[in-house]
């Protein structure tokens, strides 16, 4: 029998690269699969790849090297990312590093059946210490908190599990008040009817209500939601909602929180912002190191699939909707919409050029909605509710509830809803109290700032964080007591952004490395006049040459803590 034109062996591909010449943004699916399949993606896969898909081996090469968690070298078929980052730090997580190295050998050195790396932030910051384990041929699995006799198992047992102990958070919280991991008990908590309140009006009344509420973004920008979804709802032709779920953020892990305890109304909120801007397709970026997220995701798509609330005609209505995940693999700048437009084209996560606004011509060039977890899931209450009920939460130019990530040296680290306006004291006397003598505050992340005792009852909204100077990102409140080390954190914010760089821009590749340089010259005892000059001129630099969010905040940490004296008092 004759085979048909491209076809190999019993592997058929049929038309060639006409045919796949709408397939590239399957490169990252692949790469994720091979990695996850065999362990790392060699060469003869990448040359695989580039002959199925219309991208060359070189390029395939390029955007494998780009994520953290692709390796493009052999290594052992288990591999533990274990953190050190700075939520686990101030919780004490260094004699474990050493004792890891004791035990394992070198982080990255892959000689034996088994290794470790150090890893950056695994969002898991509550639990004072966190392992991601790769597990080539099975399903990766999270231990957090975890401990070296922990991490030495997984890495040998045959078939490990992952342990993760609850989220401490409000039980009186509105967002996570419920857990809900079926499709039949999320409608009797009520699910589903804000989707099927919004199928029932027009499209633009959906748009009216999230004007009305004066949503912001809670991802760090605080964009207003409404502009963007009224922008996106006035552009014609094929359109496409996205939900940005790499959460990267040092210090952040509101919205694993949320995936993993109600994936349901992301997925339905999802779906009310698709119909409102007149979309047909959804997109949820997850990043790769929540693999219990990415499960119950997976799982809350198939049921609402296999109910009729996506797909052809959901739920009745002339609405035809679908939504696709794509799982990250290990790059912060992914956070960054441009950078995960192209991750998802299947090109290297780099930031575009802005204008053009997504809203114009954001995912495969067309207008494009996206908006991160937290914030898509106030959508159904505020279509129930109405927009001005959620807009009576908050302040005028603050509105709603906002989730705040208490974690460090407070005794009982977790998420916490609170009216905007909140204030820094108030958040730790949720969570329990200082656990010791307090000696610094990191709001908003590692592209946020530093505070000290008498800045924490500044109200958290963002008018009077703009107004006092201080980044609240996306909710992040890390707490530090007197037994940190806090040029150490500082060292290893310098060391995350020089790390997560893309490379794309001069200022932000060799900037953030002399920034990095130049604090370890402080470490080790370098006059201090002249390194506070160098940041200062670095900081000036990052600020204003930088592309995108990433270099234009990566110095910010860094100069607050030179302003309250992290920096400088004792070296």
């Amino acid at each position: 029998m004759t085979s048909p034109a491209g076809a190999d062996g019993d592997h058929v591909a049929y038309g060639g690269l006409a045919a796949a010449a709408d397939r590239r943004h399957l490169l990252l699916p692949v790469l994720n699969a091979v990695q996850g399949e065999i362990g790392w993606v060699s060469h003869g896969a990448i040359n695989e790849i580039g002959r199925r898909l219309p991208v060359s081996p070189a390029e395939a090469y390029g955007v494998a090297q780009f994520y953290d968690l692709i390796a493009t070298e052999p290594r052992p078929p288990r591999v533990a990312n274990v953190c050190d980052d700075i939520a686990c730090k101030a919780a004490g997580v260094d004699p474990m590093i050493t004792e890891l190295r004791d035990q394992l050998g070198r982080p990255g050195e892959f000689g034996s059946a088994a290794a470790w790396v150090r890893s950056p932030c695994l969002g898991q910051c509550e639990k004072g210490s966190a392992a991601y384990i790769q597990i080539a041929g099975g399903e990766d699995i999270t231990i957090a908190p975890a401990t070296p006799a922990q991490i030495i198992d997984a890495l040998s047992t045959q078939d490990p599990s992952g342990s993760v102990e609850p989220t401490p958070a409000r039980s009186d919280t509105r967002l996570l008040a419920t857990t809900t991991l079926t499709l039949d008990h999320h409608e009797s908590q009520g699910g589903l009817a804000a989707l099927r309140r919004a199928l029932g009006g027009r499209p633009s009344d959906v748009v009216d209500e999230i004007e009305a509420s004066g949503l912001r973004g809670r991802g760090g920008a605080a964009f207003p939601a409404g502009i963007k979804w009224r922008a996106v709802s006035e552009e014609n032709g094929p359109k496409y909602v996205v939900c940005n779920a790499d959460e990267s953020e040092p210090g952040t892990f509101k919205d694993r929180v949320l995936m993993e305890a109600d994936p349901f109304s992301l997925l339905e909120a999802l779906t009310i912002a698709g119909y409102a801007v007149g979309a047909s397709r959804g997109y949820v970026y997850i990043r790769g190191e929540y693999p219990v997220a990415l499960r119950r995701v997976d799982d809350a798509l198939a049921e609402l699939r296999g109910a009729g609330y996506l797909g052809p005609t959901i739920a009745g209505s002339e609405f035809s909707f679908d939504i696709e995940i794509r799982k990250g693999a290990g790059a912060y700048i992914c956070g960054e919409e441009t950078a995960l437009f192209n991750s998802i084209e299947g090109f290297r996560g780099e930031p575009r050029q802005k204008p053009p606004f997504p809203t114009q011509a954001g995912l495969f060039g067309r207008p494009t909605l996206v908006n991160n977890v937290e914030s898509l899931m106030n959508v159904p209450d505020i279509v129930l509710s109405g927009g001005a009920a959620f807009a009576e939460i908050g302040t005028a130019s603050s509105t709603g509830p906002k989730l705040f990530c208490v974690s460090g040296n407070v005794r009982e680290p977790g998420v916490y809803e609170a009216p905007f306006g909140v204030t820094t004291n108030d958040l730790i006397e949720m969570a329990g109290g200082i656990d010791g003598e307090l000696t610094a505050v990191l709001v908003g992340g590692a592209a946020g700032s530093f505070l000290t005792k008498d800045q924490l009852d500044i109200p958290l909204t963002f008018e009077d964080t703009t107004e006092s100077g201080i980044s609240l990102g996306s909710g992040v409140v890390l707490v530090f007591n007197e037994s940190v080390d806090m040029l150490s954190i500082v060292k290893r914010i310098a060391h995350f952004f020089s790390e997560e760089s893309c490379g794309l821009c001069v200022p932000c590749r060799v900037g953030t490395v002399r920034q990095e340089e130049s604090i370890e010259r402080i470490e080790g005892g370098a006059p201090l006049d002249r390194e506070l000059r160098l940041l200062h001129q670095i900081d000036g630099t990052l600020r204003d040459a930088s592309i995108c969010g990433l270099g234009q905040f990566a110095s910010n940490a860094v100069q607050t803590a030179i302003e309250v004296g992290l920096i400088g008092a004792d070296q």
